[in-house]
């Protein structure tokens, strides 16, 4: 009996841990199972509606009041003594009223971001308005003065003033802000007043139209009047301002555009401290590099930013050049025009920033103070050219180019200025890579190989350069009516 007792035992030790390790898996794939539902829930709230009721009370409406002048119309042409002269001074007496100056209005949307009464909103929102009233969520109005604006990103800034503090949102990091992110839009679409709009976040740094552009694209329903309106985060931070939609109806059809927070906020930072935008400015004219201008420059990549010409101002105080690919700006690599053109406006005005140039295949850092953009670049002037003698007019055939050096004919026959100097295109062959790339009759070419030319000689030694370096294209400079730009044309053994 004790011997079977003993022999049993074990057994039954080895079953029970066998159902405790059962049932602590189980356990372990039920905890994990809640978890991952949990996640989804926060990925995919069931409800806005607690989002809708804490941030509503700091998204306003806009109404803005702005006169009209009266429009009398061109007036009829009627000989003198027709029988149709009484008839139209009669009709225009009569309608003379209707041309007295009327008043105009619109709608649109913004949010507080102060409790002390600073209210963002898009700059064509109140654009020429007498008036701007603020109507908040409780039925309250107010009136609004215009603190600052800003048309390159459509921001404004206004400022009321309330016996009491206001509730008011906070602006958010967009950078962060992925695709397939929930994201909430807050406004007054078609003036029905105060709406909210659910989707997600579809593209990020979208350009339409202006050199500042940095817009989040998003399928929530936006609509006219949502314009200055907030899009926020699922932590209820701002992290863009409802701008325009893509439709060809004047409807939402899933494809509006929030200016990203991260620019609209150094604005709003720019405009309270100073009521108007100070940029950094770099003073250069630029161009991206395509691939077959890397081949031509011997570039690994086409990336950088290619200075096409440099007036007086800060750049050629610190010794850039036309030519130059800039790389990198203050620490930060440079990809292409648009984005060096979002760094250099980024940065203090007067600060001295690296600029990493590559130059003759060689880096070269130069060191740039910046001017501010929007008082510097209306003074700057092209950098004058050196004069050399012309030669002996005539025409020769290069890249499917006829070209002619610079004559006094030329000169005033296409406003080519005093100084001109370089080939002048007086034809195109419309078969070639050059008409493809479009370069036209009046052109100037005023380098080559990133070096100056103003004969067939040194065009033509230029080209062999770049053939005996196994480039397949030159870089040439073209200006047209004084506006440079790069081309890079096909190399051709010999001449036509």
């Amino acid at each position: 009996m004790n011997t079977q007792a003993r022999a049993i035992q074990p057994r039954e030790r080895e079953a029970q841990f066998v159902w405790m390790l059962r049932a602590l898996f189980t356990a372990m794939v039920t905890a994990l199972l809640v978890a991952a539902q949990m996640a989804s829930a926060q990925t995919r709230p069931s409800s806005f509606a607690d989002l809708a009721d804490k941030f509503s009370p700091a998204v306003v409406n806009i109404t803005t009041a702005t006169t009209v002048a009266g429009n009398a119309g061109p007036n009829p042409i009627v000989p003198e003594g027709s029988p149709f002269e009484d008839f139209f001074r009669e009709f225009q007496d009569r309608n003379r009223g209707e041309n007295r100056p009327r008043r105009s209005s619109a709608l649109g949307s913004g949010f507080v971001i102060s409790e002390d009464g600073y209210v963002v909103t898009n700059n064509h929102v109140i654009e020429s308005a007498d008036e701007i009233t603020i109507e908040f969520f409780n039925g309250t109005t107010l009136d609004a003065k215009v603190v600052g604006t800003d048309p390159k990103t459509d921001i404004a800034l206004l400022k009321v003033e309330a016996d009491a503090p206001l509730p008011f949102v906070s602006f958010g990091d967009s950078d962060t802000a992925r695709v397939g992110d929930w994201v909430l839009a807050m406004g007054n679409p078609l003036g029905q007043g105060f709406s909210v709009s659910a989707g997600i976040v579809s593209a990020r740094n979208r350009a339409l139209s202006g050199t500042y552009d940095d817009y989040i694209q998003t399928d929530a329903a936006i609509n006219r009047g949502n314009s200055g309106g907030p899009l926020f985060n699922m932590t209820g931070e701002v992290v863009g301002v409802n701008t325009a939609i893509l439709s060809p109806n004047g409807g939402s059809i899933g494809i509006g555009f929030s200016m990203a927070s991260n620019v609209v906020k150094r604005v709003v930072d720019q405009l309270k401290e100073y009521g108007e935008t100070r940029r950094g400015w770099l003073g250069v004219r630029i161009q991206d590099i395509t691939p077959d201008m890397a081949e031509a420059m011997g570039l690994k990549e086409a990336k950088g930013a290619l200075v096409t010409d440099v007036p007086e101002g800060p750049a050629m105080e610190a010794g850039m050049a036309a030519g130059d690919v800039i790389i990198e700006f203050d620490g930060r690599r440079v990809d292409d025009t648009r984005g060096l053109v979002r760094q250099v406006g980024n940065t203090e005005v007067g600060k001295t920033v690296r600029v990493v140039v590559l130059r003759e295949d060689a880096e070269k850092v130069l060191k740039v103070t910046l001017g501010r953009r929007e008082t510097d670049e209306a003074s700057a002037v092209p950098a004058s050219a050196e004069t050399t003698e012309d030669e002996t007019p005539k025409e020769q055939e290069l890249m499917g180019l006829t070209l002619s050096p610079v004559t006094d004919e030329l000169v005033e026959k296409l406003e080519l200025g005093a100084n001109a100097e370089g080939l002048v295109v007086v034809d195109v062959d419309e078969m070639s890579d050059a008409y493809d790339k479009g370069l036209r009759a009046g052109d100037l070419i005023t380098e080559a190989g990133q070096q100056k030319v103003s004969t067939f000689a040194e065009l033509e030694a230029r080209m062999q350069e770049a053939r005996d370096a196994g480039r397949k294209s030159i870089l040439l400079l073209v200006r047209r009516a004084g506006d440079p730009r790069f081309v890079a044309l096909p190399v051709e053994e010999g001449t036509k």
